[in-house]
Parts: C-alpha cells; sequence; structure tokens
C-alpha cells in the first residue's frame, strides 16, 4: 500500500476554505482505497512553515497513484489550487498496512 500525503498552506489566509474546496474534487479520482481532506488544526506550536490542509490518499500500489495523478482531474485541480497556494509539501511511502 502507498500512502500519499500532501500538504498545503494558502499564500492569502482568507483562500484556505477554497483551497480545501478545490482539494476536494481529488476525491472523484477512482483510483485511491480511501481519500480524504482536511484542514490542519494547527495544534503544533514548534511547526516553522504553517500547513493550512492536508491530504491523505491510499493506493493499493505504485501504477494505482500513478494512474491518479494522470487523471484529467488531478490537472483540473492543480489549475484550480495552484494559484491560491504557498507552499506544497508531499510524501509518498509503502506501508506494510
Amino acid at each position: 500500500m502507498i500512502r500519499h500525503i500532501v500538504f498545503f498552506s494558502a499564500t492569502n489566509p482568507a483562500d484556505v476554505d477554497a483551497i480545501r474546496d478545490g482539494l476536494m474534487m481529488l476525491g472523484d479520482i477512482a483510483h485511491s482505497q480511501h481519500f480524504e481532506v482536511g484542514r490542519n488544526l494547527q495544534s503544533d506550536q514548534i511547526a516553522g512553515t504553517p500547513i493550512d490542509v492536508i491530504v491523505y490518499a491510499e493506493f493499493a500500489d505504485e501504477t494505482a497513484l500513478a494512474a491518479y495523478k494522470a487523471d484529467p482531474i488531478y490537472a483540473a485541480c492543480i489549475a484550480k489550487v495552484r494559484p491560491m497556494r504557498e507552499v506544497r509539501i508531499a510524501a509518498d511511502f509503502a506501508a506494510s498496512i
């Protein structure tokens, strides 16, 4: 299983909900086994970079993750969200369960 986690910060704090709504489009892509988008609770007092929104998804394998990223909805999401975001940090890792 591949776990896919992406962190976003908004250039303008007023855009956080619009970023979250835009990222929700990704849930319409059929290749993930689990998908969610949430606002950061901002509970870590040590964090250096404020993160506003997190995408978390699980995929059966790297092929499913690649198919997710190749979907036209993914490109549409990027076009919508990129102008509003300042930071995007992505991480993918193989999980045993």
